[in-house]
């Protein structure tokens, strides 16, 4: 074991005994946590708005604060960005997450708090490595370089007091010396605006490095690899990079994209970690191997409350409970406050619960983004394991996909779903490839089967084959490349899916 890498895994290994704490303590955690965090809410503008009494009650805090979305606190952060003081949060923050979620064309800015830098966002990534080494003791991970897939936008100047970038641009601009220096590609690189620059000059630049784990969203890293196949001739990656051990990646399902990463990475398996990080926090990773879910981060600056999604989608938040309180199996919509001023923040994902001791997670979708047209309640988890299950059936490749509704204008309350998908190749069955995929949803979702049956509200799903490049094509138009952006799987309007089905008509 190189001197470096023995230094590193000593230095992160001082986290295991706190990351047992919160595991096995995690409502103790919570409490503490929000006693902080309320210490914060009552110096702030938006604790006197709301009359927040200055001894920590959850009740009071329950019955007083109010469940908000970005648009409800917009003006709030507006007043932070020019540099107000005590508006969410004691003090000026500085620093802002420039996000619009999957495709929305309006931009958010998500305040990063030094408190959020450091004692989350970091902290995380620290236990997250811990966790790993653990898992890992032969690891050789810190003798080379991390590579960062982050976001395609500089950081800018909004006044002399506030910068904003995305999440990644901000990460890397305040990342510890000793984590910068473990970092490829160059922080000039990193922070191009220009995507598709920045793929050729990142794999031109890294194709030398010893890599030995990536992290970023799936589908930007298999343009990597592409990227870097084009260059080198190389047509495993294991032949570029040598000491590859660990893919960190989070986003979206790594599910679907598991048979095209293993046909870049051939001759040794590779450690797969998910992550789930956000322009609001960090709030879970994986701790262990070969499993789907994540273990809750309960002692990272965030204070955590759910609401019942179907609830949640239709704006109802009388039924929220806290985390010692939440069900197994039940899906919920995730409500945060923050160490960096969100409070009782709907994010728009949904979770269930897999485990209460410790408490650990999955992702299931978005508030935003399921199909719900005829009682079906698809949500994106669904179709992401629909999807996964039937490309190893079939043995094929799917890129991207997404769907959505059609009502038939004949038939009353009687529609169909449509799925755009753009397969690597077309099965030569394709009818059969959808009647699979019907199955699969059939059985991961009794409401969806519910309505499948007799054909009576959903009649069976329809598949239409995208040329290859179109979501790509698409994504670009949307100014989507890059980063931490992803193509939406599910919608219950068909805006993204009618924008497709024109751009391939052109294509």
């Amino acid at each position: 074991m190189g001197l470096v890498n023995a230094i590193f895994k000593w230095l992160i290994s001082e986290r295991e005994n706190d990351i047992e704490n919160f595991s096995a303590e995690p409502i103790n955690c919570q409490r503490d946590v929000f006693d902080n965090l309320h210490d914060k809410l009552i110096n702030t503008q938006w604790g006197k708005k709301w009359s927040i009494s200055k001894l920590p009650s959850y009740e009071d805090f329950n019955r007083k604060i109010p469940v908000v979305s970005y648009e409800d606190i917009q003006p709030e952060i507006d007043k932070m960005m020019k540099g107000e003081a005590n508006i969410l949060y004691p003090g000026t923050i500085n620093w802002f997450a420039k996000s619009s979620g999957t495709t929305n064309s309006v931009s958010k800015f998500i305040p990063v708090s030094k408190e959020s830098l450091n004692d989350c966002h970091f902290k995380a990534g620290k236990d997250m490595y811990a966790t790993y080494c653990k898992l890992n003791p032969n690891t050789e991970i810190a003798s080379g370089k991390t590579l960062v897939l982050g976001g395609s936008h500089k950081v800018y100047d909004y006044n002399n007091t506030s910068k904003y970038g995305d999440l990644s641009a901000v990460l890397m601009q305040n990342l510890p010396f000793w984590a910068e220096l473990r970092r490829v590609p160059s922080l000039e690189i990193a922070l191009m605006d220009n995507w598709e620059i920045k793929l050729d000059k990142m794999a031109e630049a890294t194709i030398k490095s010893n890599v030995t784990n990536i992290m970023g969203v799936p589908s930007w890293t298999l343009m990597l690899f592409k990227k870097i196949v084009e260059i080198t001739g190389e047509e495993n990656i294991l032949n570029i990079w040598k000491n590859l051990e660990l893919y960190v990646h989070g986003g979206v399902s790594f599910e679907p994209y598991k048979n095209i990463f293993n046909e870049y990475i051939k001759g040794k398996s590779i450690n797969y970690l998910e992550t789930y990080n956000a322009s609001e926090g960090y709030f879970a990773f994986q701790d262990r191997f070969n499993v789907d879910d994540l273990l809750l981060l309960t002692d990272h600056g965030i204070f955590y409350e759910f609401i019942p999604a179907k609830d949640a989608i239709n704006g109802i938040y009388d039924n929220i409970v806290p985390l010692e309180n939440v069900d197994l199996n039940t899906n919920y919509a995730m409500v945060i406050s923050t160490n960096a001023g969100l409070w009782r923040y709907l994010i728009g994902d949904t979770i269930v619960f897999t485990s209460r001791s410790p408490y650990r997670i999955k992702i299931t979708g978005r508030t935003k983004h399921y199909i719900n047209t005829f009682g079906e309640e698809l949500m994106v988890d669904n179709a992401e394991k629909a999807i996964s299950i039937c490309s190893q059936k079939f043995n094929i490749k799917i890129n991207e996909f997404t769907a959505a509704p059609l009502v038939f204008e004949h038939e009353k309350n009687v529609g169909v779903h449509q799925w755009l998908i753009e397969f690597d190749a077309i099965p030569k069955d394709l009818e059969y490839f959808a009647e699979e995929l019907d199955a699969q949803l059939r059985t991961l979702n009794s409401d969806y089967d519910a309505k499948r049956k007799g054909d009576l509200a959903l009649k069976r799903l329809e598949i239409f084959p995208m040329p290859k490049g179109v979501f790509y094509a698409w994504m670009k138009q949307r100014n989507r490349l890059g980063g931490q952006h992803k193509v939406p799987r599910l919608n219950n309007t068909r805006e993204y899916v009618d924008e497709l089905l024109k751009l391939s008509s052109e294509v």
